[in-house]
């Protein structure tokens, strides 16, 4: 047999690969019960053989009847565990893993094990304002909360120190790789997701990633959303102007665009209808007049043209 057989043997499996399992428990209210009867008859017999003489038949054996039934019903005790809905007991026995108990109840479990107590209800986690740069290199300030539970309740004891903690952190590694990987806005630019503009998505490959970095620790990452996202102080101002500049051109594009075809319109239908017959000069006259005044912030003066045109 090799050496690293024999260094091998009865060691316990690499913590990362513990799964959790069904730990072994017996109806706790029985023991209950039977734990307070011995302990009773402990001490009655304890007080009957310090009671009697020496000279009285058997007082060690009541003695010793008494001890063994007062240590049987503390130990009865001892192995007691109360499990609260929401919150499992781990159970470990001389260092190795025995299972988890997650019943709700009264439960009786070897008294020499440890049981230790770890949460598997929804917890949120809102990560601090972090500055970071954007794909385009802005700085931008952005947050998030995230919703997690346990899932495995092995791995989160045995894989890692802290698991709350451990969640924290990749929480925050994960919210600045996302930010760092996309623009904050696309600025017009077609099939580039944005931080601003596809929230939706850029969450669901958060959720993504924050879930394949904690899975590990055995947590479950049932939503991501992100709290905060903005420009950082030192830009905000010049981003918010471009951005005012843009909405001003787009909605000067949409003027322009409604002022030519009411402009088209209204040449169409006085031809149709014989109105008045125009020369290309007065078309070009009457096309902008009409669009300056479609097109203008302010309103326009009007003008009664009392003689001809032609004059």
């Amino acid at each position: 047999m090799s050496v690293q057989a024999l260094s091998g043997a009865g060691q316990q499996p690499d913590p990362a690969q513990i799964a959790e399992r069904a730990g072994w428990s017996a109806p706790g209210v029985r023991v209950l019960v039977t734990g307070i009867m011995m302990l009773l008859a402990g001490i009655v017999l304890l007080v009957l053989g310090t009671s009697l003489g020496p000279s009285a038949a058997g007082p060690i054996a009541l003695i010793w009847g008494g001890a063994v039934l007062f240590i049987a019903g503390y130990l009865a005790l001892r192995g007691l565990t109360a499990v609260v809905a929401g919150e499992p007991r781990v159970v470990q026995l001389f260092g190795r893993y025995r299972g988890t108990v997650r019943a709700p109840g009264l439960h009786w479990v070897n008294p020499f094990a440890r049981r230790r107590r770890l949460s598997v209800r929804l917890r949120n986690h809102e990560t601090t304002l972090a500055k970071v740069n954007d794909a385009d290199g802005n700085p931008i300030e952005i947050a998030a909360v995230v919703v997690w539970q346990v899932q495995d309740t092995a791995q989160a004891t045995y894989s890692v120190d802290d698991y709350v903690k451990f969640v924290a952190i990749q929480a925050e590694t994960a919210v600045r790789h996302i930010a760092s990987s996309y623009p904050y806005d696309a600025r017009g630019a077609e099939n580039v997701l944005s931080l601003r503009d596809n929230a939706d998505e850029i969450t669901a490959r958060l959720s993504a990633e924050l879930a394949n970095r904690v899975q590990a620790a055995g947590v479950e990452v049932v939503e991501t959303r992100l709290t905060r996202l903005s420009y950082a102080a030192e830009i905000a101002g010049a981003m918010l102007r471009q951005q005012q500049a843009s909405a001003v051109v787009g909605a000067r594009s949409k003027i322009v665009e409604g002022a030519v075809g009411m402009v088209k319109m209204a040449l169409e239908r006085l031809d149709e209808e014989n109105v008045v017959e125009l020369d290309e000069e007065r078309k070009a006259a009457m096309v902008s007049n009409l669009l300056v005044v479609l097109c203008s912030e302010q309103a326009t003066q009007q003008v009664v043209n009392t003689g001809s045109l032609y004059s």
